[in-house]
Order: C-alpha cells, then structure tokens, then sequence
C-alpha cells in the first residue's frame, strides 16, 4: 500500500515547487486536481491535451521528482439543474477521463452530482427524508432521469477510453453518499463505477467505516486518509445535522481533521487493515482539510501518523506458521 497525497493543498504553488515539498516528506505518489472543485492549478487538460510541449514538461516535471499519479481528482456536479455549471462540470470530467487515458491513470474521482426536483429547477436538493412522500418522488424522478442515464452515458465513455474507474466519493449533498447508494449506482451502471472511501464522510453520518469497507468490499477504487472529529457535546444538544460554517470550529457538531486527530490509533489500524481483507492495497490518499492545522504541520502529522502505525509496505505471500 502506497501512501499518496492529494496536490490541490498546494494550489498557490507550482507543479514542481508541490513534488519538492512532497518528496521531501517521502511522497512519491500523488493525486492530482484536474477540474471542478479541487481546481487546476497543477495539472488542466484541456491545456495538456491540446498543447504537446506542455504536456511533454507535465511529464518530464514528474519523471523529474519520480513521482507516480494514481489518481486524477474532477470532483463536481454534472447533474447540477443550472445547465451551464452541469456543462462545465460535465466538460472537467470528460477532458480528465482523455487526459488520464493519455497518462495510462486508471482512476479518476468525482461525485455523484445531484439534480434538481424537476426540468426547471434552479438549485440541485439532496433527499434525506422518506415522507412527506413527495420526497420520495423527486427521488424517483431523480435517479430514474437523471443519475443513472447520465452515468450510464458517461461511465461508457470512460471504458471507452480505457478508464476503467470512476471512484465516486460518497459526499453528502449528492445523491451517492452512503453504500447503499453507491452500489445502487454501480449495479445499474456497471462496475466502471466504484468507491473513492473517504471515511471522513461517513463518519459524521454516524456509519462505522470498517462495517462500510466490507459493505463495498470489491467495489472499492482510491481512499481518501482524512479524519472527522465529532463533538460529543455539540452533537447531544443538535445532532449532526450541521449548516455552521467550517470555519465555525468550536461550535459544529463535527470537523474535519487530520488522521488520528478526529479517531485513535487502534481505529485507523483496523480500517487499514479491513481494507486489505477486503482486497484493496492501492494507495491511502492524504486530503488535508484540518481547519486547526497549517497545511505544512498537518500534513506532515498524517504522514508520520499513517507510516507510523498504519500502512502496509509489505504484501505477505504465506502464513509462517501454517
């Protein structure tokens, strides 16, 4: 298992000032922003599609650092109603999927996207209730008209250009945010599509991130290293369910930090170690997005943390007892 870690923290950087931090930390495997919410800072293909020279210093500026890119993060909404943020969005993907077949990357990572209510809406709205049963039917109209025939489309598209790995991250908002969801996807679609397992996630929704790698055991494609804190105080008085602003820290029913400030030793242990079970031994992707820690500080604590006590560098081939 490799340990990866996702460039966009350095967004105000450049490509080769990022691998000269990143390797000297000992990372030698990256996942890059290439369109929608994490940006383009880095690595934009449309510029290295259509421009040879650039694309030739894209990879010469990697071979440089020996760096290997796992992964091409587009993560955004293509199914959002307002028809020109679903077409920029949808145009990110698509020139990521080109780019990623040109680099022989296998991965590339998204949301699910979530629609409107209806043809004309305005805003995407994400379901979370059964009843009133018109919940239920906006759901229907949902995933029926618009989740899995643009994915169907799209997921074809992606095999047709040798990426055999949408890894959706199950992000509330959008309509794929839990397991349940994500293998619904995948049964209509195929197996183009999988998980990218960011816990972090999930672990707000009150799920147990090992009862979830087992749930998605075979489906899994990239993880996401990146821990939530729950406040056990804010929680009891609100619930998770949480519009304060990120940056509204003491106050939340939870936050992101960094691995092994939101969950203990023990607990990433186990889910490493689940992972494996269940037949993932790709990459532990390091996203930073602790509101507490500088950029350098935390993520230098995720590497030492996820080295230290986590990560597998060895695959046994034996048991030496047996």
């Amino acid at each position: 298992m490799k340990l990866s870690v996702l460039a966009n923290l350095y967004g105000s950087k450049t490509l080769e000032e990022t691998l000269q931090i990143l390797t000297s930390l000992g990372i030698h495997t990256v996942e890059l922003g290439a369109g929608g919410y994490p940006g383009k800072a880095h690595c934009n293909p449309a510029e290295l599609l259509a421009a040879p020279a650039k694309y030739d210093e894209f990879i010469a500026t990697l071979k440089k650092y020996d760096v290997e890119v796992c992964a091409l993060a587009c993560h955004g909404n293509a199914l959002h109603p307002d028809k020109a943020i679903a077409e920029s969005f949808d145009t990110d993907f698509r020139n990521a999927v080109l780019l990623a077949e040109k680099m022989g990357v296998d991965t590339v990572i998204t949301f699910s996207g979530c629609p409107g209510d209806h043809e004309g809406a305005k805003y995407p709205n994400w379901v979370t209730c059964p009843w009133p049963e018109d919940f239920l039917a906006i759901l229907d109209w949902q995933w029926n008209e618009k989740v899995i025939p643009y994915w169907k489309e799209v997921g074809a598209f992606a095999l047709a250009h040798n990426v055999p790995h949408i890894a959706f991250e199950m992000h509330p908002g959008f309509c794929v945010y839990n397991p349940a969801t994500l293998l619904r996807l995948r049964e209509a679609v195929g197996p183009v599509i999988g998980a990218n397992f960011d816990p972090s996630h999930l672990v707000w929704q009150g799920m147990d991130p090992v009862a979830a790698i087992r749930e998605l055991k075979g489906a899994i494609y990239h993880v996401h290293a990146k821990d939530t804190k729950i406040d056990k105080y804010n929680t009891a008085a609100n619930g998770v369910l949480d519009t304060k602003h990120y940056s509204d820290e003491l106050n939340r029913a939870w936050i992101f930090r960094t691995v092994g400030y939101g969950n203990g030793e023990t607990y990433w242990r186990d889910m490493i170690s689940n992972l494996r079970l269940c037949g993932y031994d790709k990459v532990l992707s390091i996203e930073h997005e602790d509101s507490i820690m500088t950029i350098d500080e935390g993520l230098q604590k995720a590497i030492t943390f996820l080295k230290g006590v986590c990560i597998f560098e060895e695959k046994p081939t034996t048991m030496s007892w047996a």
